[in-house]
């Protein structure tokens, strides 16, 4: 399943091949289009798809389809997306925004002592809230401490997603350094406010 985290998301084209791992079938969604409409795909090595051709009457094909296929439009903004992401060489100029984000992470936010772990994976992080470092104890679901830290950066101009006790940062592949500078900085921020440290 790469619908979050393909096309670059993990620092590789296909979080998948950080494994070396060439999957049987492969599902793709928002980054085929870049976010702006819904268009998803699965792929399929050429010994599953040759699996489900014959003759009609051998009824091996695979009979299987939904109302929303095909949206010329998706499909359109899909293909104007894949030529800026390969024109634009998106892949090949996120080294820098990774390492950049790494260096903020662990400069701004790693030392807060209510971060457990800061867990990243090419442009993709998870941030662990805790009540103390040192037992890595985590907050009870009552606190909804991940909720009051995405309140916090909202509030600031910046919009978080929380998993639970977890602060994901998934920011666009475009994001500017200025940007990524931002970003880290009213997490900081907004960690800070919610967990009163």
């Amino acid at each position: 399943d790469e619908v979050a985290t393909g096309f670059g998301r993990t620092g590789r084209m296909f979080a998948c091949e950080h494994a070396g791992i060439t999957p049987d079938l492969m599902c793709l969604g928002k980054g085929i289009s870049g976010g702006y409409l819904p268009l998803a795909a699965t792929l399929a090595t050429e010994e599953v798809f040759e699996a489900f051709l014959a003759p009609y009457e051998e009824f091996r094909a695979f009979f299987h389809g939904h109302t929303y296929t095909g949206n010329a439009l998706a499909c359109a903004v899909g293909l104007a997306s894949l030529r800026l992401f390969d024109d634009e060489q998106t892949l090949a100029r996120l080294g820098p925004k990774i390492a950049r984000l790494h260096e903020r992470l662990a400069t701004e936010v790693a030392y807060l002592p209510h971060v457990g772990e800061v867990r990243q994976q090419g442009i993709m992080v998870g941030i662990e809230l805790v009540q103390e470092r040192p037992t890595r104890a985590p907050y009870p679901p009552a606190a909804r401490i991940g909720q009051r830290v995405i309140r916090a950066a909202r509030a600031r101009g910046v919009v978080l997603r929380p998993l639970g006790n977890t602060i994901v940062l998934m920011p666009p592949l475009a994001i500017r350094p200025a940007e990524l500078d931002e970003l880290v900085d009213v997490t900081r921020d907004a960690i800070v406010e919610a967990t009163g440290a």
